[in-house]
């Protein structure tokens, strides 16, 4: 009889060893799933496949629940989601309920004679034998945040003991839990960064001093050109019509997109913007519509696009003209439709975006030499806003050049001031790279400067340094002379008031090409004055060199 127990003992043992083998192997094929970049659907049935091939399970069931505890979320071991959510559905509300509120596995050794699942459907296949039922809460910290689920027949030729599979399955709910939160915060923080930088945009504007239009902050000035823009801004920020902003480079199309949202019903909502330039297609893609986990090779996380990102706000695609053919044909579906698919989904997604977009290309242009789809274009241009350069608005200048000089002190410590001279030298500028260059301007004197405040002669246009011009000088070896007359870059320092000279045509076409078509140069080669210069130039009718 001795013998006999013996025997039983080593056999009992063994297979002991042989669970806790199959649990240790099953642990780690699990982990090595969690860890492979594919996305969540068919990343949860795959680890049920796994609990069937090592736990002999009947049905397995994983719920990813909401705060309020309904199913988000639910994955069968080989099943559709609609069919594991109505199996999930037909579970004992209490069951679950027990295992989420007392945070604690749940196990029921045979369900038939349990009350709770006095209506459970157990499938017809187990043959007489006792179906056993256990359940483990997906916890992330102390919050439940899903279930795992089996059930199971009893054989009774090889029955297998509980405590062994509540300890491995309680395991594999952990691994998700952890999973499954990295999962969240790489698909949240995107967003959140998103909205942090423009929420930090927006307080940066609200401290920004010098003359600002009404609803419009960081548009500094008071021309008569940027109020009759700023009353069409006003008039048509109240609508949901697209809109499309042109203008040279550097007159400030992403502050006029931003004042648009501002003055908007949407304005509570977010504003997204986007350089559509600064991407190459495939990119601009993912961007713009988002992707599924596992898309491509990098897309580790489920993420959202700028127009989902948008919903609710604006959105503002900056330098629309350079977008190729093949992606202006899914831009205008989304347009048509209000709808698109992320990137490797099939889901639709339905989203409620104002549109906002900026170009300096002629799109007409563009338009009759086929390059843009003109179907796209009349989507976008529903509301054109032109938006003048520097040139056309010099009451600006000064403001502006005070704001950005006010910048340069606070971020520097430091007190400069510009002198009447210096301005009026700035005001009389042609500023061909517009509010960018003549921020670029100031901060260049400003920080070579060696007096408080600084004067016309502290400026790199008085000293043969000025980047425009050398620019210019460069482009007009190469290319033939602008025909059209505007007021050369940049003008001298104001000097006191002389005769009027006259001076002949052969005479000013010979000071303007050694001095590169600069005004300021050439007034100090004939000895008179820059506003001389221009009169005379307007005078003999000589059209100026453009940038």
């Amino acid at each position: 009889m001795k013998a006999v127990v013996t025997d039983r003992s080593q056999l009992e043992l063994l297979a002991s060893r042989n669970r806790a083998e199959m649990a240790l192997g099953g642990i780690y094929e699990i982990s090595k799933l969690l860890a492979s970049p594919n996305r969540l659907e068919p990343t949860l049935s795959g680890v049920l496949a796994l609990l069937a091939s090592f736990l002999d399970l009947r049905r397995g069931l994983i719920a990813l629940l909401t705060p309020e505890g309904q199913p988000e979320l639910v994955v069968g071991s080989g099943w559709s989601a609609a069919n594991a959510r109505q199996y999930f559905e037909r579970l004992p509300e209490r069951a679950i309920g027990q295992i989420v509120v007392t945070k604690m596995p749940m196990v029921v050794p045979d369900i038939s004679r349990d009350p709770l699942f006095s209506a459970y459907d157990t499938g017809g296949d187990s043959e007489g034998a006792a179906v056993s039922f256990m359940g483990v809460p997906i916890k992330q910290g102390d919050t439940v945040i899903g279930t795992l689920t089996i059930d199971r027949v009893q054989h009774r030729d090889r029955p297998v003991p509980f405590d062994s599979d509540v300890r491995f399955l309680t395991m594999v709910a952990n691994l998700l839990g952890q999973a499954l939160r990295l999962h969240k915060i790489v698909a949240q923080d995107r967003e959140r960064l998103l909205s942090e930088q423009a929420r930090l945009a927006k307080v940066q504007e609200e401290v920004k001093g010098g003359h600002v239009p009404p609803g419009a902050k960081g548009i500094i000035g008071n021309s008569t050109a940027l109020r009759g823009v700023m009353d069409k801004v006003k008039r048509v920020a109240k609508s949901n019509s697209t809109i499309m902003l042109r203008g040279e480079t550097g007159t400030g199309k992403e502050m006029f997109a931003n004042a648009i949202h501002a003055l908007s019903q949407r304005k509570s909502g977010p504003f997204i913007k986007l350089n559509c330039a600064a991407l190459p297609e495939s990119v601009l893609e993912s961007e713009l519509f988002g992707h599924e986990k596992g898309a491509f090779t990098g897309a580790l996380a489920l993420r959202k696009g700028r127009f989902e990102l948008a919903h609710g706000g604006t959105l503002f695609l900056d330098e629309i003209g350079e977008i190729s053919g093949a992606f202006q044909a899914k831009l205008l579906r989304v347009l048509q439709e209000g709808e698109f698919e992320r990137v490797g989904g099939s889901r639709t997604i339905k989203v409620d975006v104002r549109l906002v977009c900026a170009t300096n290309r002629d799109l007409e242009a563009e338009v009759a030499k086929g390059a843009f789809r003109a179907d796209l274009y009349f989507r976008l241009a529903v509301v054109p806003i032109f938006l003048p350069p520097l040139r056309e608005r010099r009451e600006d200048i000064a403001p502006l050049a005070k704001e950005f000089l006010t910048r340069f002190n606070q971020e520097h410590d430091t007190q400069l001031a510009l002198n009447p001279a210096a301005i009026a030298m700035l005001e009389s500028c042609y500023f061909p790279g517009n509010v960018r260059e003549l921020e670029n301007c100031i901060r260049h004197t400003a920080t070579l400067a060696r007096e408080k405040n600084l004067a016309d002669g502290d400026f790199p246009c008085q000293n043969d340094g000025c980047l425009s011009a050398m620019l210019w000088k460069g482009a007009r070896a190469d290319q033939p002379r602008p025909p059209s007359p505007v007021q050369s870059h940049p003008a001298a320092s104001v000097e006191p008031e002389k005769p009027e000279p006259e001076l002949d045509r052969a005479t000013l076409m010979e000071a303007m090409e050694k001095s590169g078509w600069v005004q300021a140069k050439a007034a100090r080669i004939l000895g008179v004055t820059p506003r001389q210069i221009g009169y005379a130039l307007k005078k003999q009718g000589i059209p100026l060199k453009k940038f």
